[in-house]
């Protein structure tokens, strides 16, 4: 999980994950799990504290987003792996932001408020109280109840966002980022299951992520009561950047698509499409989850900071 970074606005979540930090014993976990995963037995063990006790501390954890968990075989069965999700946490404190961002604009825009698409089932989406249409019938994607989804998969293919473009006049973009939790998508769920994952802005491609699976042995910090256990439960905290210098994720270069690439200036939207296409070598599907799904609570984020021209 090296060069991932949790980063934190909402009130609710900073809270809690400092009150997780707020801990001798848990910050002494997460330092053991920064080289490498464990089992319960092995943390314990290696911090001397009580099988017992850490079983406690790696619950509040987990809620907090900072640690996961997985059941793996063992050799006396399945046991319970314990890895870091990130090995930096980015706090934006409230108050006066605005002042200290002042060339900054953010767009939150809800998963469900898509502008087009072309999906192949699997696929359906689900709002915070029911699922959305039928599954598996691409028409769900019609239905006006849509934009209100806070869950949304598909086999194969793309749906399209369309952010409005408030740069001011005179001006420049000098970093794009977009953030949103993702993961790949099949029936039910699978762990191991790659999905090729691209990225379009203003209809240019800046790279490809290979997702690992999707996720659905622990169940999403987020999801309603009413969701199934056996389906995807969460997927995982995604940051594409576009800078002068080239394209990002997770601060790791994907391609040499620059800013300029892009002509953020020339119009009055920036749209994003997500996607597998279909000669891709892993068409493993797509899970997107809005603020109510998942363990981020977070709707796709478009960010981008400017500079005024001489």
């Amino acid at each position: 999980m090296k060069g991932n970074i949790m980063e934190l606005k909402d009130e609710e979540q900073i809270i809690e994950v400092l009150k997780a930090l707020g801990s001798e014993s848990r910050m002494r976990i997460l330092e053991v799990l920064q080289n490498e995963d464990m089992n319960l037995n092995q943390i314990s063990e290696f911090i001397d504290m009580p099988a017992s006790s850490v079983t406690v501390n790696i619950k509040k954890l987990e809620e907090a987003g900072l640690i996961e968990t997985e059941y793996r075989p063992g050799n006396h069965g399945s046991q319970k792996i314990c890895s870091l999700n990130y090995d930096k946490i980015l706090v934006n404190l409230p108050g006066n932001r605005e002042l200290k961002d002042k060339n900054l604009i953010e767009t939150s825009m809800p998963i469900g408020n898509y502008k087009d698409f072309n999906v192949s089932p699997t696929c359906g989406l689900a709002s915070e109280k029911a699922v959305i249409g039928e599954l598996d019938d691409v028409k769900s994607f019609l239905h006006p109840e849509h934009i209100h989804a806070q869950i949304l998969w598909f086999g194969k293919g793309y749906v399209k966002y369309v952010f409005p473009n408030n740069l001011p006049n005179n001006s420049q973009a000098t970093k794009l980022e977009l953030s949103m939790e993702i993961c790949s998508e099949t029936s039910d769920y699978n762990e191991d299951w790659p999905s090729d994952i691209s990225i379009w802005i203003n209809g240019v491609e800046i790279g490809v992520w290979t997702s690992p699976g999707d996720f659905g042995e622990k169940r999403g910090i987020l999801n309603p009561d009413w969701w199934y256990f056996d389906q995807t439960q969460h997927g995982l905290l995604k940051i594409w950047q576009v800078t002068e210098e080239g394209a990002f994720i997770d601060g790791n270069q994907i391609s040499d698509v620059t800013l300029a690439d892009l002509k953020i200036e020339d119009e009055d939207f920036i749209d994003v499409k997500i996607g597998v296409k279909e000669d891709a070598r892993n068409v493993g599907g797509v899970n997107l989850f809005g603020k109510k799904f998942g363990n981020y609570r977070q709707d796709m984020m478009l960010r981008y900071r400017y500079k005024f021209n001489d």
